[in-house]
């Protein structure tokens, strides 16, 4: 289910892509200039995009707040400032001034003030995440303990099964196919459960309705259903839906997720022939499709290659959720912020040292083609990458490149430790390479989008 109106893929992702950048852009600069004005340093110019203005207006505090035409990013302009890019001053314009009007340029503004106004944009874009991330956990709720069935997947008739399924919203799950089931927080007693289960089509589950125990036969627990799609993967691109049951492949009957995360493997990159039913239709559907590489993490260090298709499953039935207070949510918020850095990280590292494929770095196209994926996954989604990508920007604004904002805080961190600013000409000279390196990495990137399968 989509949220945003569909009136061509390409319009539609163009979309997606502006609404995602300027949520994350009007934070991230929103963030350089509240900070900027708390600490006593004046922005002329509050824009978001660029070039010619289609609308501003002036508020109390003097600053021009303005939409213009093309919005792929923004920007705020302090006063003595010589650009919108807050690259260099207007040196003439700051000699000229009173000490009272100097004091509230960036270049005459304490230390301190400048520090914390260039901070706050990647600061502001963490703090999106966090707040995105804790409103979906929030409104989701956490899993229930023990583990209760919410609603009942629809999935396709199996020889041997009820025609109605014995399981119901409410029942407690006690054992599967004689297995108990662990608490869902034992990560590792999870993953064992899941590979000691009995391999059927049908299996029995022990449960708890209405104050009384019995055993009712279900289906497999983790069939071969679609629960998300990741963008631009191979299910994506041939047409998949979250929902799609895979029944067979290449002919070959199967029940249950690992069957087919098994054959995926073993394709090694050769083309598959899918079996779908779609249940929203009633639909019997083939699709042909071919597993792509994929670098993932190892446990014992270094990333190993793999194949994907690029879905992800889930349980025979939807599980029953809790509440999660506001404090818990904030807390989910800022572990799932921080793992994204912490994955950014690693991923950025592994591709500079060759450890994976340099492929899996995409410019603004692929981010592009990612947002309107994500969208047309519907609203949880599409903020979910929002945040991620918040969380991103962030990071990346916080490399000590020069023209980047972790490049201005090393000038500064330079004028704390020596007592005076880096010369105009080392700026300029600074300046011109940190440019070069961004152009050059954007281009990399761009490059990736438009060559890498």
């Amino acid at each position: 289910m989509t949220f945003l109106p569909e009136f061509g893929s390409t319009l539609y992702t163009l979309l997606a892509f502006v609404v995602a950048l300027s949520v994350i852009v009007a934070i991230h600069e929103y963030g350089h200039y509240i900070i900027g004005r708390v600490s006593g340093i004046k922005a002329e110019v509050f824009s978001l995009g660029f070039g010619p203005v289609l609308f501003s207006r002036v508020d109390k505090h003097g600053t021009r707040w303005q939409f213009a035409a093309l919005p792929f990013g923004g920007y705020v302009k302090f006063l003595g400032d010589a650009d919108p890019a807050s690259a260099g001053s207007d040196g003439d314009a700051i000699r000229a001034m009173s000490a009272k009007d100097r004091r509230a340029t960036m270049q005459g503004a304490p230390l301190w003030a400048r520090a914390a106004t260039v901070a706050a944009g990647p600061v502001f874009n963490f703090i999106l995440s966090t707040v995105l991330f804790a409103v979906l956990l929030f409104a989701r709720g956490d899993v229930a303990e023990p583990m209760t069935v919410g609603a009942m997947r629809p999935l396709p008739a199996v020889a041997g099964a009820p025609q109605q399924p014995d399981l119901r919203a409410g029942d407690e799950i006690r054992a599967i196919g004689g297995v108990a089931v662990p608490a869902f927080s034992d990560s590792a007693a999870m993953a064992q459960f899941g590979d000691s289960l009995p391999k059927a089509p049908v299996i029995d589950y022990d449960i708890a309705r209405d104050g009384q125990t019995m055993t009712v036969p279900g289906p497999y627990p983790y069939p071969p259903v679609i629960t998300q799609l990741s963008p631009n993967s191979a299910a994506y691109d041939i047409g998949l839906e979250n929902g799609d049951v895979i029944t067979a492949i290449d002919g070959a009957p199967i029940f249950s997720f690992e069957q087919l995360k098994t054959s995926v493997e073993a394709s090694s990159g050769a083309p598959l022939l899918l079996d779908v039913w779609r249940p929203e239709t009633d639909e019997a559907l083939k699709f042909a499709l071919t597993p792509r590489r994929v670098d993932e993490p190892n446990p014992a260090g270094g990333f190993r290659t793999e194949w994907r298709i690029g879905i992800a499953g889930g349980m025979a039935f939807e599980l029953a959720t809790t509440r999660v207070g506001v404090f818990e949510s904030i807390q989910g918020g800022l572990i799932q912020t921080w793992q994204v850095i912490l994955s950014s990280l690693s991923g950025l590292y592994h591709i500079a040292t060759g450890a994976i494929s340099s492929c899996n770095m995409t410019g603004p196209i692929g981010i592009a083609k990612t947002s309107g994926a994500m969208a047309s996954q519907g609203v949880v989604s599409f903020v979910w990458f929002v945040a991620a990508l918040s969380t991103g920007v962030g990071l990346l604004n916080l490399f000590p490149v020069p023209v980047l904002d972790g490049g201005h805080l090393v000038f500064h961190a330079y004028e704390a430790v020596t007592g005076r600013p880096p010369s105009d000409r080392a700026l300029r000279v600074l300046m011109f390479a940190g440019l070069t390196i961004v152009l050059g990495v954007m281009l990399f990137a761009l490059t990736n989008d438009v060559f890498c399968p």
